[in-house]
């Protein structure tokens, strides 16, 4: 059985084509259309300082815009959530142009309006906004962000905490960034944008260092290095420092880096020298005859060199050294004790009220002697006070004060014994011109002495072969 083929039907196949054709022509036709629209009006999806313009043309975004020029205020939203409002009529605000949604409007391309059916464009453009500068600064000077009690921040800092130092956290305070506040609510005005929050935009001060920031832990642990140290002076009882005092001494500076405060330092120092120290301070004890009495000023005793004494407490903390040391002393200020007396058992006694003295070595007598002493008036009072042997001499000239009426020394005296006790002229030696020793006889005027002990020849021969120069002389009433 044969079959025929059926012949195409070539009339069809025209229509068919035909009628494609025509779909195309008329979807390009839609598309260049809506294309040419979208030339004159605002991109489906298009949202220009929040505002949604689709499909709007630039006159009706303007009067978009100038409604909101009109009735524009600014929401600010502070710390706890208080709210307080600049109105724009406050500061009249006025739209000047709107050459930023001219050009947002010139920067579209209408032809691409499929691609944003469903992906929409957001920006923020200057509308051309003016307002009263003047006015707009007054209503931020007015805020009760600004005008109410502020509190500054206060950054994360080294603590210590008894044992070593920790982080303690940053605070937060109510202090307001003006700078900060006045160029966000700037922006906000030109934008018209309606709300600002100040704490999200940063207008509160904030603390320069917190909890996470490097410098602080590293702050913590170059104090901890530094508390390792430890000094020990070794007075008549052990007087220690070790990371309880170092602590005190620790701070940081605004760049975070750690400092040995100086005036803290030194703060210690003093008292030290002031606990420790003896020249000049009044002392009490018992005289070779038994009485009890009080001494106060001089030269001899002890005096710590405190500069000295800074500079090796600050080089032991940075190197976190463990010594143990005496603390240097000015040249002469050290003692025989530091117990009290601190001139220990061998010196020179001279009561000025019995004219007598004693030389005591090792606790024990070896010369005592009636003396005369200074005639009580203000020029040759022989001065109270702890003093030591300066230096000792034979046959040596005493030259007083200078007479002004004369232009002559007041005397020029020989002595065959000097043994001196200040730089200023006064000090033991023979007196061969008086006729006695002792009583009152300081007390008659032309017999006391300018201020020097006088003393029988032979005593003071056998003191001047005894003595020996930094011996303590205790002079007292």
């Amino acid at each position: 059985m044969k079959y025929k083929r059926k012949k195409r039907q070539k009339g069809n196949h025209r229509k068919i084509i035909c009628i494609a054709g025509g779909c195309v022509a008329a979807l390009a036709a839609v598309y260049l259309g809506v294309s040419f629209y979208f030339g004159g009006h605002y991109l489906p999806n298009t949202k220009i300082n929040g505002h949604d313009l689709s499909g709007k043309t630039e006159k009706q975004a303007e009067e978009m815009f100038r409604g909101d020029v009109d009735g524009y205020e600014l929401k600010l939203t502070e710390m706890n959530d208080a709210v307080e409002t600049i109105a724009g009529k406050d500061i009249s605000l006025t739209l000047e142009d709107s050459t930023g949604l001219q050009k947002a409007m010139k920067a579209q391309n209408g032809f691409l309006w499929p691609a944003v059916l469903f992906k929409g464009t957001e920006k923020n453009v200057d509308i051309g906004v003016s307002y009263d500068e003047q006015m707009l600064q007054e209503k931020i000077q007015s805020l009760q962000a600004v005008t109410a009690e502020q509190t500054q921040p206060v950054s994360a800092q080294p603590k210590y905490d008894g044992s070593q130092f920790v982080v303690e956290p940053e605070q937060y305070g109510t202090a307001v960034d003006m700078d900060a506040l006045t160029q966000k609510i700037t922006e906000a005005v030109s934008g018209l944008n309606p709300e600002l929050n100040l704490e999200e935009e940063g207008c509160y001060a904030l603390p320069a260092y917190t909890s996470d920031s490097p410098e602080v832990q590293q702050a913590c642990d170059q104090m901890n290095q530094y508390c390792q140290a430890r000094i020990v002076y070794t007075m008549s009882e052990d007087v220690v420092i070790d990371g309880s005092v170092i602590s005190g001494w620790l701070t940081t500076d605004d760049q975070m880096q750690v400092v040995i405060d100086e005036s803290a330092v030194r703060a210690w120092l003093e008292n030290f020298g002031n606990t420790y120290d003896t020249v000049g301070t009044t002392r009490t004890f018992t005289t070779p005859s038994g009485k009890e009495a009080t001494v106060t000023g001089g030269t001899y005793g002890w005096s710590i060199n405190e500069d000295a004494e800074y500079d090796v407490i600050v080089e032991a903390i940075k190197n976190g050294e463990d010594l143990t040391r005496e603390p240097e002393y000015y040249i002469g200020g050290t003692a025989a004790s530091h117990s009290m007396p601190d001139w220990g058992t061998t010196y020179v006694d001279v009561d000025l009220s019995a004219q007598h003295m004693w030389y005591v070595v090792d606790g024990s007598v070896a010369l005592e002697t009636d003396v005369v002493t200074g005639e009580p008036i203000p020029e040759k009072v022989t001065p109270e006070g702890v003093y030591s042997i300066l230096e000792k001499s034979r046959d040596e000239v005493l030259v007083g004060a200078t007479d002004p009426s004369t232009g002559q020394p007041e005397y020029r005296t020989h002595v065959n014994y000097w043994m001196r006790v200040t730089w200023e002229g006064v000090g033991f030696h023979d007196a061969i011109w008086q006729s006695s020793f002792g009583g009152t006889r300081n007390q008659i005027s032309g017999v006391g002495s300018h201020g020097c002990i006088n003393m029988p020849l032979d005593q003071a021969a056998a003191l001047y072969d005894m003595i020996e120069e930094g011996t303590p002389v205790v002079i007292h009433y």
